[in-house]
């Protein structure tokens, strides 16, 4: 049985770290974009990093920074993945990858009109740009950057990226279970969905959440169904 992995992202506080580690999220996010409720300086997510024990995660979100504003930030906070959510070009992602020394996920906003061949050459066209590249993650395109806690059509998502991709976007303890089951992603990524406010978990959703992702992993099925454009 594949197990799904968990991005808990969004985290702003001690207890909020411990909360995602104790229920078992294999990776937690940091949001270093100052226009998010989220936000978190560098000093800060590295005060919350230092506490992390072995083999969890530390990812650090990005929105249209430079390579060297990455770097920086890295210096200071040392997460271990970047995530890039904004207008990058795959160009762009690389060059911030490699100044700052680390790999990278990439985010598709997948739109109504979205189709499933883009979404594979999307994936196609990160890969060849850098060998730091690891992975697409699909969230759900708004006017705004970040998640804004909706759904997309996750028929749209080809079954040959499927495996490798992270999924987002709108997930939540009501839905984890049957986005799982029929996606199959190789990992799913959660903010809104366990917080009790903006930029605060809720120890007990996060908890209800993952117990959610691991429903759907002992849920038979074959994964997604592709769509035809």
């Amino acid at each position: 049985m594949h197990r799904t992995r968990i991005k808990i992202c969004g985290l702003t506080r001690e207890e909020d770290v411990a909360a995602a580690v104790a229920a078992g999220a294999d990776a937690i996010g940091f949001v270093f974009y100052p226009k998010s409720p989220r936000y978190v300086t560098p000093q800060r997510a590295a005060e919350l990093i230092a506490a992390l024990p072995p083999f969890v995660t530390a990812v650090g979100l990005f929105v249209n920074a430079s390579a060297e504003e990455v770097a920086e930030i890295v210096r200071v906070a040392p997460v271990g993945l970047l995530q890039f959510h904004g207008d990058e070009t795959a160009g762009q992602c690389a060059l911030a990858a490699a100044a700052a020394n680390r790999p990278f996920v990439r985010a598709f906003r997948v739109k109504p009109s979205t189709t499933g061949t883009e979404l594979l050459e999307y994936d196609a066209h990160s890969r060849a740009s850098s060998s730091l590249f690891n992975g697409v993650l699909l969230d759900t395109f708004v006017d705004a950057y970040g998640g804004a806690g909706k759904v997309f059509d996750w028929s749209v998502i080809p079954k040959e990226l499927a495996h490798r991709a992270v999924l987002s976007g709108g997930l939540s303890v009501q839905n984890a279970t049957g986005a799982v089951a029929q996606v199959r992603p190789w990992a799913v990524d959660v903010s809104s969905g366990v917080e009790a406010a903006k930029g605060i978990k809720d120890a007990g959703l996060i908890a209800q959440f993952i117990a959610a992702v691991r429903a759907g992993d002992a849920t038979p099925g074959n994964g997604v169904q592709v769509r035809t454009d």
